[in-house]
């Protein structure tokens, strides 16, 4: 390919591309639970539009290409709620994912005073389950949705040496 994934912050005009990728990524997650209904998949451009504006979005591209996405939000209490990390199936298991979490996670702390991170997945999401445990990630709950899907949260604390040298890196 000859061109390097750059991570950064995502922009208004990245919006249909993350969008178009969230279909695909989220594809392989709704035939795991049989559930094409599931709100990554009937996300409208505009709500997106809405999460770019408020939210911290991170995308990674391979030249013009967003091949990669994930988006994170602070509440009043300083959880950083992470969420939609998403992957090109052609990329994955290639390390974008770890670095898409580590950039979102690093300007949380860095422009919003992030001092926790909360992210969840379902139970059959043994991928997923993997990269948030390798990141430092605990479950610390489960909650039935129907009755092919339970949700598992997972927490991490921040780790300011770890924020500070992330938002370096990545620019925030």
């Amino acid at each position: 390919m000859g061109t390097s994934v750059t991570i950064s912050a995502a922009t208004d005009q990245d919006a249909e591309q993350i969008l178009k990728l969230q279909y695909l990524c989220y594809q392989t997650e709704a035939a795991l639970y049989d559930d094409y209904g599931i709100e990554p998949l009937t996300q409208t451009l505009d709500s997106l539009r809405a999460e770019l504006g408020e939210g911290c979005v991170v995308v990674a591209r391979l030249g013009e290409e967003v091949v990669g996405a994930v988006r994170g939000t602070v509440d009043a209490a300083g959880t950083g709620e992470i969420a939609k990390l998403i992957v090109h199936p052609r990329m994955q298991r290639h390390g974008l994912g770890g670095r898409l979490l580590d950039a979102v996670e690093g300007r949380l702390a860095a422009e919003r005073s992030a001092k926790r991170y909360r992210l969840f997945t379902g139970h059959r999401s043994e991928g997923n389950l993997r990269l948030y445990r390798s990141r430092g990630y605990a479950p610390v709950g489960t909650e039935q949705l129907t009755r092919r899907l339970s949700l598992i949260t997972l927490e991490k604390a921040v780790l300011e040496e770890g924020a500070a040298a992330v938002a370096a890196v990545t620019g925030a």
